[in-house]
């Protein structure tokens, strides 16, 4: 084989495999919210509990490839309000305009603290002779993550930080499952 067509063919070869890119892409597709670290898990409503209770989100790049990877809050930002509709009372969790919401902060690298004033996102539905609480959620705050143009779903999360009318059908005062 000569040299010339050699080289020719493994220019051409070059050209087909960098054209092709071994067969893969890697686009970010998505960006999705965790509460893990170590794997992209689906997540339902969230809750903080207690006073001061914390909760730390994670946000995770979905690539065309077919890869998840941690985006370490690398040019992520975070962005937290009060679910629209979503109270069953008027200024449950204070004035739904402030800026940053009230009961909950979110922190720049998506720590989720309850504040004062403390709340209960949870109403308590049971009806006497019960004698222990029945559950409802009466609200939550939905956060979200923006990275390189993209927004994830939102997670919705409930606060339990305040005790409740205690009664007997809570007689311990407790807020939320």
């Amino acid at each position: 084989m000569k040299r010339t067509t050699f080289f020719a063919a493994f220019a051409c070869a070059l050209l087909i495999f960098s054209l092709l890119g071994c067969g893969t892409t890697n686009k970010l597709q998505s960006v999705q919210l965790s509460t893990s670290n170590t794997a992209e898990v689906p997540m339902g409503t969230l809750e903080v509990q207690g006073v001061g209770g914390t909760l730390q989100l994670y946000a995770w790049g979905n690539y065309s490839s077919g890869k998840q990877k941690l985006l370490n809050n690398v040019d992520v930002t975070y962005q937290i309000s009060i679910t629209p509709g979503s109270f069953a009372w008027t200024g449950f969790l204070g004035d739904p305009n402030a800026t940053p919401p009230q009961t909950i902060e979110l922190s720049p690298n998506a720590l989720l603290t309850a504040v004062s004033p403390f709340a209960c996102t949870f109403i308590n539905e049971a009806q006497p002779p019960a004698t222990s609480p029945a559950w409802a959620l009466a609200g939550t705050y939905t956060v979200t993550a923006t990275y390189q143009g993209f927004t994830s779903a939102p997670a919705y999360v409930a606060v339990a930080s305040a005790a409740v009318i205690t009664d007997t059908t809570n007689p311990t005062g407790a807020c939320g499952p």
